[in-house]
């Protein structure tokens, strides 16, 4: 049985993952190419923006104020970052894409240098 990923851990990959600012995000959040990506399920807002608004909330956590739920949605917003970047993108026209939109509603900008 693997071991269980520490908090720890967790928030490293979390630091990794999300490289916007609550700022950033907040504006971003804001526009409308925010709102004009994702699946919305039939809902008014899309799982991206909804996970955004919640990593606002999460940046604005520390350590010792993170309960389980907390810690499972960094683990969500990580792997969607991972498995989104895996992806590659558009060859053209990386900055104006749906796929940086996306990514950026959940936190991660792929054309920020750190």
């Amino acid at each position: 049985m693997a071991k269980q990923e520490s908090v720890d851990d967790v928030l490293k990959d979390w630091h990794d993952a999300v490289n916007m600012s609550g700022s950033e995000l907040k504006r971003w959040l804001d526009t409308d190419e925010s709102k004009s990506v994702g699946d919305t399920g039939g809902e008014g807002e899309s799982t991206g923006h909804r996970e955004g608004r919640l990593i606002l909330e999460l940046q604005g956590k520390r350590k010792d104020d993170l309960d389980d739920e907390d810690v499972k949605a960094m683990r969500r917003v990580v792997g969607y970052v991972h498995r989104h970047l895996a992806q590659g993108g558009p060859e053209h026209d990386k900055e104006h894409s749906k796929w940086r939109y996306s990514l950026m509603n959940w936190g991660h900008d792929p054309l920020k240098q750190r």
